[in-house]
């Protein structure tokens, strides 16, 4: 019996490729492994100018929302509407433009790489790293109670920030991301969510409920990139922004059922990991229950936010690691003996 074990055994690991039995001797991928197994085809500048059609998407619609709202108390009050739109421009800088662009400037780490661009990624997602250490750092600091982090551990991240240990900052923050953060980051998303609930219950008008998503979605992703240090690549951050106006629509359209119905159900793929959200939506849109219903739409929002925040991390965390084919040192000492065998075979005489 244990020789046929034995023998299953040895014919599984036949069917394994020759790339993967290396990955599991040496634990590490080769820049070629990596490539074949993450890099996906994209359009850098593509990616970045579907990134700023979607903020410029976001608010034209926003301000749309807005300037109907501040029209309908000027129909009621000339005066009035005129403070209704003071007011209504100051929350679209406040909570619209300073929020996007906090969320566009922060720093991202660069994963899609192939062969020629992998050393310039891992150099830009050391540096990333640090970034995030000396932030996290200086906000446990300065800033009493906030509570975000583990003292502790961000002990141990000031001594390997102070020592220069890459690895060691990496690893620290691989620990800060699977507990403490992990933690605040769901206390965050339930706020939000329940802030969405409440205020949209309360408004009960399509206009300002629309805005108010918007609003607390933008202030969500603002506050989880912060919380994390770093935003998603341009690709994945599309993704959000048109989740966060896709909610906002389904806010709008909650008023009229098939609106929001249709809308819904091209939300399967992102709560495929939450079933218990995917059954909730449904039987919210059904009963009309506005005020949950953009609650729970909120905390989708959210949970597709720091899934990719952890998806990326954990890519750069492998392409740190990965093996270089060839090294531009190897590269040179290998021209420089080709060169040297050239000059040393001189052309005979005919």
């Amino acid at each position: 019996m244990e020789n046929k074990n034995e023998k299953n055994s040895s014919e599984n690991l036949a069917l394994v490729p020759v790339s993967q039995k290396a990955e599991k001797q040496s634990g590490k991928l080769t820049i070629y492994e990596y490539e074949q197994k993450y890099t996906k085809r994209q359009n850098i500048r593509g990616a970045k100018i579907l990134l700023n059609l979607a903020a410029t998407v976001i608010g034209l619609f926003l301000f749309a929302c807005l300037f109907f709202v501040a029209k309908n108390v000027y129909d009621i009050n000339q005066y009035a509407g005129y403070a209704a739109a003071g007011v209504c421009l100051i929350l679209y800088i406040v909570l619209f433009i300073v929020p996007v662009v906090k969320i566009m400037k922060s720093p991202y780490f660069i994963t899609n790489v192939n062969v020629h661009t992998v050393s310039a990624a891992q150099k830009h997602n050391r540096k990333v790293r640090r970034e995030i250490a000396d932030k996290i750092i200086d906000l446990t600091a300065k800033v009493d109670g906030v509570g975000w982090y583990d003292s502790a551990t961000v002990g141990e991240l000031a001594i390997a920030v102070k020592a220069g240990n890459d690895k060691g900052i990496m690893n620290v923050l691989t620990k800060l991301y699977t507990g403490s953060v992990k933690k605040t980051a769901n206390d965050l998303i339930f706020k939000s969510s329940m802030k969405s609930a409440m205020y949209s219950a309360l408004s009960q008008t399509s206009k300002v409920d629309a805005a108010l998503v918007v609003f607390l979605n933008l202030q969500l992703v603002k506050d989880l990139v912060f919380l994390y240090g770093f935003r998603p690549s341009d690709a994945k951050l599309v993704k959000i922004f048109g989740r966060v106006f896709q909610n906002a629509l389904i806010a709008y359209g909650l008023g009229g059922l098939k609106i929001g119905n249709s809308l819904v159900k091209t939300m399967g793929d992102t709560v495929k990991g939450i079933p218990i959200l995917g059954a909730a939506i449904s039987a919210i849109v059904d009963s009309s229950v506005q005020g949950l219903t953009n609650g729970v739409l909120t905390a989708v929002m959210g949970y597709q936010t720091i899934k990719y925040l952890s998806q990326e991390y954990r890519l750069q965390e492998i392409l740190d690691g990965v093996e270089l084919a060839e090294t531009e040192v190897e590269i040179e000492e290998t021209c420089k003996k080709l060169e040297k065998e050239l000059k040393g075979k001189k052309p005979q005489a005919a």
